[in-house]
């Protein structure tokens, strides 16, 4: 009898050769690939109907110069018109403000009347800012917000410790821009992009940081090399997940913490219990339960892992993977059959 040896042929090993390059590949290509381009700017109308608003006409008192890059004005003097460039930073635009938690609101709402004489007297710089507790603070009508909650977190965060009464509401929540986003899974791209950007306004601007302190601004690409994927964290996760101790009672967490205390093990997110469902994800979850019930939305909320099966993907690749592996099998099956004849 003669035994013939069994030896593969060539072609197999090839094929599961490209199989695992293929796989490669997209995995690396899929940390790469650029996110579909997020529209960081607020989208408002090109056209105000500043009648929809009852305070507009008032405003535009202040908007004819301060809502403009420059103003005009009669010197007493000469008797001449005088244009001048406004400062950038006094600017308001009326598209933005107008979409914005306070768009109902007069300026003198919360500036002082003096402001209505022309030249502004110099003291009115020195008035002291209201911040969100000294309007908001034991009104009913805001309960939902605690606000009396995030006043608490705040105090005890970071930045009140280290900047005291230097750093306020302001800091981060422009009164003529802010605008709570209805946090939903439709825009959960641009809510990160929102949020991050708030933090960014200093930690990503020198100018802005050194407000605060004269120590040199870090780097935050070096202080955060130590996080894999850091490109896809950037982009798909707020800083506060991370740097922020979440209660689960506030639509945004306001106690930041120190660096140390910041969340570094892999497994606080990307686990059954990851911290992201009473945070980012704490919408989504709600959405689920109110559409499915209180078990069964449970139940499919837990199912899901944070993190890679995320992304389509790696279920393309394993597909992918999967079919050509098949392919390979019933090829080299049909040819050995055919030998064997």
């Amino acid at each position: 009898m003669v035994y013939k040896t069994n030896i593969r042929p060539a072609w197999v090993v090839l094929v599961l050769l490209m199989i695992f390059t293929l796989a490669f590949t997209l995995v690396k290509t899929s940390d790469t690939t650029p996110e579909k381009k997020v529209q960081t700017e607020q989208i408002v109308p090109t056209q105000i109907d500043l009648s929809k608003f009852k305070n507009a006409e008032e405003n535009e008192k202040c908007l004819k110069c301060h809502g403009q890059t420059k103003y005009s004005y009669e010197n007493a003097e000469s008797k001449k018109t005088v244009t001048k460039r406004m400062y950038a930073e006094l600017i308001m635009n009326r598209d933005v403000f107008y979409v914005s938690n306070h768009r109902q609101f007069k300026c003198t709402d919360c500036h002082s009347e003096d402001y209505g004489t022309f030249p502004h007297a110099g003291n009115l710089r020195m008035e002291a800012k209201a911040n969100c507790i000294d309007c908001h603070g034991g009104d009913e009508k805001y309960a939902k917000y605690k606000f009396e909650q995030i006043e608490s977190e705040f105090q005890a965060s970071v930045h009140s410790e280290t900047h005291s009464k230097d750093f306020t509401c302001w800091m981060c929540h422009n009164a003529h821009t802010y605008k709570i986003n209805a946090r939903t899974n439709e825009n959960l791209k641009e809510t990160i992009v929102y949020d991050n950007l708030i933090c960014l306004h200093c930690h990503g601007d020198v100018n802005n940081y050194q407000l605060l302190t004269d120590k040199k601004k870090p780097n935050l690409l070096q202080k955060h090399e130590w996080l894999p994927n850091q490109a896809s964290h950037f982009t798909n996760v707020r800083c506060i997940e991370c740097h922020a101790k979440n209660e689960d009672t506030l639509v945004v967490a306001h106690h930041i913490m120190s660096k140390k205390n910041a969340v570094r093990k892999c497994e606080s997110c990307h686990s059954k219990n990851s911290i992201l469902y009473a945070s980012l994800y704490k919408h989504q979850v709600s959405e689920v339960i109110m559409k499915e019930g209180l078990v069964k939305g449970l139940i499919m909320a837990d199912a899901t892992t944070i993190g890679p099966d995320k992304s389509n993907t790696l279920n393309i690749i394993s597909i992918i993977i999967f079919s050509l592996t098949i392919l390979a099998i019933i090829i080299h099956a049909v040819l050995r059959i055919k030998k064997s004849v």
